[in-house]
């Protein structure tokens, strides 16, 4: 991790993400990209062609009081000697960020989220779930201030073969880098049973497989998968979930919805996340 990206629009979940940043930049060496989005609303010219408006001072006090923010954070900072790069970027906040990643080249994406549920959730959803959706790098979502160490790793698995080896080698980089214990996880559902022995002998062969150290293989049954997941985080006291995802989009998305999009969206923990479909 050595370029890391927190949007940020001066919350109290977006400063709580930047603290988390923090602790990993100091272990990483990372330079932090600080980056503060003015949604500028599109008008469009004869041809219809969305076009940022000319009259740049409509911006001039958004902007100013974006660098004094800036400023304060930067200022409170200075001598930790983590290098924090304030930027501002215009436009829609999910494209403007994706741009970001890309042209800064980010390794990692540590953004706060308030959620999204109901309706919101299922049309529009919150802006980390479209980040999730969308991004190339891994994206860590957290909505409280999180204080001491990630010790413990949920990760919940299906266990299918397709795209794993790309998702397990940032997992296992994860878990080095907490030095954390990783807690491999299928949930059992009556709508996609599988008898235990089975399933653990499935596990093992999966953890052989990737060669996967300090971790455990368990089997949580349970009538609903994300629910489930909830369940066993707690019980495991996980202080991160890593899930992967395929990052659906438009009509496929609303049918078959995202796992690890819910989970980050409704959980208390910090939620990891990797985008299978811009791999393999």
């Amino acid at each position: 991790m050595k370029t890391i990206l927190v949007p940020c629009d001066f919350s109290k979940t977006a400063l709580n993400a930047f603290s988390f940043a923090l602790d990993v930049a100091e272990r990483s060496e990372a330079v932090i990209h600080l980056v503060h989005v003015i949604d500028v609303p599109a008008v469009y010219d004869a041809a219809f062609v969305p076009a940022i408006p000319p009259d740049s001072t409509v911006y001039t006090e958004l902007e100013a009081k974006a660098e004094e923010e800036f400023r304060k954070i930067i200022d409170k900072h200075r001598s930790s000697g983590i290098h924090i790069e304030a930027r501002l970027a215009y436009g829609a906040p999910e494209a403007s960020l994706l741009e970001y990643i890309q042209a800064a080249g980010i390794d990692v994406v540590i953004m706060g989220s308030h959620g999204a549920r109901g309706l919101r959730e299922l049309l529009i959803g919150s802006t980390a779930e479209k980040i999730i959706r969308h991004a190339a790098v891994p994206v860590m979502v957290i909505k409280d201030k999180f204080l001491g160490n990630v010790r413990n790793i949920a990760f919940p698995n299906t266990l299918e073969p397709t795209l794993q080896d790309d998702l397990m080698r940032k997992v296992k980089a994860l878990q080095e880098f907490f030095r954390a214990t990783l807690h491999l996880v299928y949930i059992n559902t009556p709508a996609n049973f599988l008898d235990d022995s089975v399933t653990h002998e499935r596990l093992n062969r999966f953890a052989q497989q990737h060669q996967l150290a300090n971790y455990t293989l368990n089997v949580y049954n349970h009538a609903d998968v994300e629910e489930g997941i909830n369940q066993f985080v707690r019980e495991t006291d996980a202080e991160l979930i890593a899930m992967g995802t395929h990052g659906r989009t438009g009509l496929a998305h609303i049918v078959n919805g995202s796992l690890a999009e819910a989970v980050a969206n409704h959980t208390d923990r910090i939620v990891w996340t990797y985008t299978l479909k811009h791999h393999g």
